[in-house]
């Protein structure tokens, strides 16, 4: 949010069951990803990088009850990208839902003017210490399925799209401070660091959550590479960061089966109102 001669602007960020992560920059690239059929010309569009577009798509697919972007095969310089239905009917709602927000803020501009601007700089200045932003890669989101309370920690569930579901471990308190109730929706966070990825069968491991995919994608670095999965049904993907070294001793190349496992205790929740 902005000022200008006293004046509210802002760009509207929805946080809704998708997360609070669906703004301008984003619904921009989906009309791009529509007007050019391509990822790669909508990340100029934007503008963003070609790698910062595909992590935001996979971000909202992750989120979204039902895929935004589909893409087919062929790479950077093949294949296409296409939005689906309801991506269309999201984009719909955000720009009319955009255009009754600023007349509210306008509406609220003229009411603050009366008072002084400097009103309107406090104002700004509360909002964005409200704000909230997560480091996270993986961003999930779905009902709780089923809740189990131990002593301690109390086992929650959640369901993901295409029959997925993953599981979290929190204290009891911070259980009950959420509100977490079967069916309740919530956000689960996973960061990309606390993935593992095992080629083949490995019955030693003893993690709670474990995700069958295709390797979509590698982004190698020096030191670390970035290696994003493809789960079943299409909609989903998920990113570990491992070690250089890891991805050439497992063999990691695109379009390999490979599973990610991380433990319950690395899901973070976020309750949804």
């Amino acid at each position: 949010m902005t000022t200008s001669m006293g004046k509210l602007t802002g760009k509207l960020l929805i946080d809704t069951a998708m997360g609070g992560f669906l703004g301008d920059k984003r619904i921009s690239l989906l009309e791009a990803i529509e007007r050019s059929g391509s990822i790669s010309q909508a990340a100029k569009a934007v503008p963003l990088s070609y790698k910062a577009a595909w992590d935001a798509v996979d971000d909202m697919n992750n989120v979204a009850p039902q895929p935004l972007v589909i893409r087919s095969a062929g790479g950077k310089q093949g294949g296409g990208t296409e939005l689906t239905a309801f991506a269309r009917r999201l984009i719909a709602f955000y720009r009319a839902l955009e255009k009754e927000s600023q007349r509210a803020l306008e509406k609220l501009s003229a009411r603050l003017e009366h008072n002084g601007a400097c009103d309107v700089d406090d104002f700004r200045q509360v909002l964005r210490r409200l704000s909230m932003k997560t480091s996270a890669r993986n961003q999930f989101a779905g009902p709780i399925l089923a809740i189990r309370e131990g002593v301690v920690g109390t086992e929650v569930t959640v369901q993901l799209a295409s029959g997925l579901a993953l599981t979290a471990i929190v204290t009891r308190e911070s259980a009950e401070t959420m509100g977490l109730a079967q069916g309740r929706d919530v956000l689960a966070f996973v960061k990309a660091s606390s993935i593992l990825l095992l080629v083949g069968e490995d019955g030693r491991i003893s993690a709670r959550n474990r995700f069958v995919g295709t390797v979509s994608a590698i982004h190698h670095g020096p030191v670390n590479a970035e290696v994003s999965l493809s789960l079943p049904g299409g909609s989903h993907v998920m990113t570990a960061v491992i070690t250089a070294d890891s991805v050439q001793r497992l063999g990691l190349v695109e379009g390999q089966s490979a599973t990610a496992v991380f433990k319950a205790s690395s899901v973070f929740l976020a309750a949804i109102d």
